[in-house]
């Protein structure tokens, strides 16, 4: 990456952030911290929807004379392609084609695809699969060609792009060969989350939730859905204790739950891809 001689430039991580969970900026701010350690960019700076900074004021921050703002989202949608970039200045309300390279005073600025959408993402996802595995033994630990890999999402009738970008990377990683099974499950659609023992041909699965951070979805929803009783999901919360002791057996079978995909360190390469991609000039053809 120093190749391409990003000494002169600065990259934007744009999160959604959250008032109700502290948690939610956490992994824009630690592939923040990683990046600027690499030294790759003049400057890297962090801004949120929902908290401190704002996305609509970041830029008065940003000096360089060339700005790559990357979306830490998960899928296309009402946020990547509306919210943000009006925010930014790359649309009027309710415009939804728009360049997505700028020029404004003396600054380029390029409006990158989310992480979410990249192939690259299937990295991630594999990291996380089997780290929880290697995080927490048994005594005969499966291999992946014995492993029902599961990926995980909300899914809503409101967003089909959340399920495609799901849908795609279970198509990914079926074509590598490497799990037994690979598939896709959601909270509010079926394949549902809670259908996971019976779907699973394989005594042994494991599920990575496609979110960028752990929240009440990851930490309480999923763990419920498949199968821990709600009070006692509840206590372990209160006493800071894993919601789903990995591996545990249900129907036979055992499976393991890994933390949502945002913390993955091998995320701040697909933020560097989509930069790439910036300065190869196929943002605008892949994302407009």
């Amino acid at each position: 990456m120093a190749s391409d001689s990003l000494q002169d430039a600065a990259l934007v991580l744009v999160g959604h952030g959250s008032t109700l969970n502290a948690d939610s900026a956490a992994p824009t701010h630690q592939h923040a911290d990683a990046l600027r350690r690499r030294g790759v960019f003049a400057q890297v700076v962090t801004c949120f929807w929902k908290e401190e900074p704002s996305v609509g004021g970041v830029l008065r921050g940003v000096f360089a004379p060339r700005v790559f703002i990357v979306p830490l989202f998960i899928s296309e949608g009402y946020f990547t392609e509306e919210v943000i970039p009006r925010e930014l200045g790359f649309c009027a309300s309710g415009q939804r084609e728009f360049p997505r390279m700028q020029q404004r005073g003396g600054q380029t600025l390029y409006y990158c695809g989310p992480v979410g959408t990249h192939d690259s993402m299937t990295e991630v996802l594999l990291a996380r699969a089997r780290a929880v595995v290697a995080q927490h033994p048994v005594a005969s630990p499966p291999r992946p060609a014995d492993t029902a890999l599961f990926i995980a999402g909300h899914g809503t009738g409101n967003n089909e792009n959340s399920r495609k970008a799901i849908e795609r990377q279970v198509e990914l990683i079926r074509a590598r060969g490497e799990y037994a099974e690979v598939h896709p499950a959601f909270m509010e659609e079926e394949p549902r989350i809670g259908g996971c023992w019976a779907v699973a041909q394989s005594r042994n699965l494991v599920m990575v939730p496609f979110f960028i951070s752990d929240g009440l979805h990851s930490f309480e929803d999923i763990p419920v859905m498949l199968g821990e009783p709600p009070a006692v999901v509840q206590t372990r919360l209160r006493s800071r204790q894993p919601t789903w002791p990995n591996p545990t057996e249900r129907q036979g079978k055992q499976l393991w739950y890994a933390p949502s995909i945002g913390t993955e360190p091998l995320l701040a390469e697909v933020v560097l891809e989509r930069v790439r991609e910036a300065l190869r000039g196929r943002a605008g053809e892949e994302y407009r």
